[in-house]
């Protein structure tokens, strides 16, 4: 056991500690064995020398961040130690942890075609990913947007889906607009709820950070240093697919997300994202990654269900 003695010199300790040190909190959190005591400008350390010297770190870490934002917050402390590595050195290990989920679980590639997608992510700025469902295709895509989010690289993430009704009328379905469009748009939310506090969620949905909503209400806009996914584009006509594209602003990333054995248009042949594809295909900045039947990462069962419907649709 150790003690060390922190000095904060060139700062006022509440802008580092938070209001009723709340950011001193969050940091000792990731620190159990450490005994913390702030006193004024000085805080006492007790532990193992480890322990100091990274408390030592990741505090010099939170002052240096202070130096380039208004107020630091326990959210800032938690991106110190889950804002994995930077983006060029994800680049170099694309089965490294993408982001932590709220229980601590790391969520990372799981097999080649989940890695293929996270070096294209960091190579390109518009990523098309087509496959069976259950490959995690939309749930990595929303992994390395929180992940963008968390470090700093984005300001915004923008999740859409096309409303096209899958069996239910949407007249039928009860509540508001809102309530209406909230089962399409389920699934988002759910990645979500695997990466991001709920409280956190909340407050990022409530200020715009996090925006979900239905295709047609991209129309228009411009969307500068975001990542825009874009989740079940085979049910998008190639007008539609167009719509999305163009809203491409400065330092934004897109990901287009489907599987064309899922199409509930009236009429399949009406389906966009194979048109996009090969049109985009020769354009430089521009990537598509094809999950197969073997990417599949659900149930063991699933994989055996969709070779079943391909084989009865093939007959």
């Amino acid at each position: 056991m150790s003690r060390n003695t922190i000095r904060l010199e060139a700062m006022d300790p509440i802008e580092v500690y938070g209001a009723a040190d709340k950011n001193l909190e969050a940091l000792c959190s990731y620190f159990p064995e450490l005994k913390v005591v702030a006193r004024g400008n000085e805080i006492i350390l007790d532990g193992k020398d480890s322990d100091i010297e990274e408390f030592t770190i990741k505090l010099n870490m939170l002052m240096e961040r202070r130096l380039h934002k208004t107020n630091v917050t326990p959210y800032d402390v938690e991106d110190l130690f889950d804002g994995e590595s930077s983006p060029d050195r994800f680049r170099l290990c694309a089965e490294s942890v993408i982001v932590h989920g709220n229980d601590g679980k790391p969520i990372k590639a799981r097999n080649l075609t989940q890695q293929e997608m996270v070096k294209a992510y960091f190579d390109n700025d518009l990523i098309f990913a087509t496959g069976p469902a259950g490959t995690g295709k939309t749930y990595i895509a929303i992994a390395l947007a929180v992940r963008a989010l968390k470090n700093r690289e984005i300001k915004r993430i923008i999740l859409t889906r096309p409303a096209v009704e899958a069996g239910e009328r949407l007249g039928f379905l009860p509540g508001d607009l809102k309530d209406k469009l909230d089962p399409y748009l389920q699934p988002l939310y759910d990645a979500l709820g695997d990466m991001i506090p709920a409280k956190r969620l909340q407050e990022f949905m409530a200020e715009g950070t996090i925006q979900i909503a239905p295709l047609a209400y991209m129309r228009g806009r411009t969307l500068d240093r975001a990542c825009v996914i874009l989740d079940e584009a085979q049910n998008t006509n190639l007008g539609q697919l167009k719509m999305f594209l163009t809203r491409m602003g400065c330092d934004a990333k897109f990901i287009v997300t489907g599987d064309m054995s899922q199409i509930d248009l009236p009429n399949k042949k009406d389906s966009g994202l194979l048109k996009g594809i090969e049109l985009t295909k020769n354009i430089k900045g521009v990537s598509t990654i094809f999950f197969k039947n073997e990417d599949i990462v659900r149930h063991p069962l699933v994989s055996k269900i969709v070779k079943a419907f391909e084989k009865m649709e093939q007959a």
